[in-house]
């Protein structure tokens, strides 16, 4: 079998997406065949002895790919030695390849739940996690108050953070009552009765990002489950519960395309918007 980038493998093997892998390299955490291994280098996964902090890594096992409720309390983070509980704690062994390791596709803050996905496919992981896919998160936002019509409008222009504007994907939405419904039915402990519920879309995914907007304009969030990503939904899907992602939806993520960038200007554009600006 031909020789493939030590990252590749990683990635194939689960162990981390193909750019942690790529960071696991440059910290020299990662063997083959007892030498640490440089980014460039190549291996045999049919031959070789991959390793990583001295573990062995198991090459060609099947792929898992994974829906979980999160609850809120239960953290993202599979290597936290002080959490209580983790992601991997509510997957069934029956759901797990053997020698397989999965790891959450992105996270959800300790105290925001709702839907995460897992696997041991890096190349996969890259595709939904990558800015440049545009995967779309949604979530389901409850507030103790209804936004005032000047705070609808700040979330429409944006929100300036630190690392940049913070800007939805799509226009804020109220949430009915039938969707507020079947959200109650699935979460733990059921939402307060008093609480609004708005739907936020973003492709950014910067940390705690909702939660920082909201608390901007002087809306804290109450209550954050995430209910979509990309074409996969929550559904019925109930607090703690996990199950197999269906096939068209592995392909749809895995298919996503690059999202297009805006186009530049020409100079002539540019010379041409100028003038009229002067001119007004």
């Amino acid at each position: 079998m031909p020789e493939e980038r030590i990252q590749k493998l990683l990635a194939e093997a689960g162990v981390a997406s193909r750019r942690a892998s790529e960071a696991l390299i440059a910290a020299g955490r990662v063997r083959v065949d007892g030498r640490i291994v440089r980014l460039g280098d190549r291996a045999d996964p049919m031959t070789a002895t991959i390793e990583v902090d001295g573990k062995a890594v198991g090459i060609g096992t099947a792929k898992a790919y994974l829906a979980l409720h999160k609850p809120a309390g239960v953290t993202s983070t599979t290597r936290d030695r002080h959490a209580a509980t983790t992601v991997l704690d509510l997957v069934p062994t029956a759901l797990t390849p053997d020698g397989t390791r999965l790891y959450p596709v992105g996270r959800l803050d300790l105290d925001s739940e709702g839907l995460l996905l897992l696997t041991n496919d890096g190349d996969w992981a890259e595709h939904v996690l990558h800015p440049r896919y545009g995967v779309e998160r949604e979530y389901a936002v409850g507030l103790r108050l209804p936004l005032e019509p000047e705070q609808l409008d700040a979330i429409a222009r944006g929100i300036e953070l630190e690392e940049g504007l913070g800007a939805l994907a799509r226009p804020l939405r109220r949430l009915g009552r039938t969707e507020v419904g079947a959200l109650a039915m699935v979460v733990d402990p059921p939402p307060e009765p008093v609480l609004t519920w708005y739907g936020a879309s973003l492709r950014q995914g910067w940390k705690r990002q909702l939660r920082r907007m909201f608390g901007v304009i002087g809306a804290p969030i109450e209550r954050l489950v995430r209910i979509r990503i990309g074409p996969v939904r929550l559904g019925e899907l109930r607090s703690g519960s996990v199950r197999q992602l269906k096939n068209p939806e592995i392909a749809a993520l895995a298919g996503a395309e690059p999202a297009a960038r805006p186009r530049a200007r020409s100079a002539r554009a540019r010379s041409h918007r100028a003038q009229t600006r002067r001119r007004a």
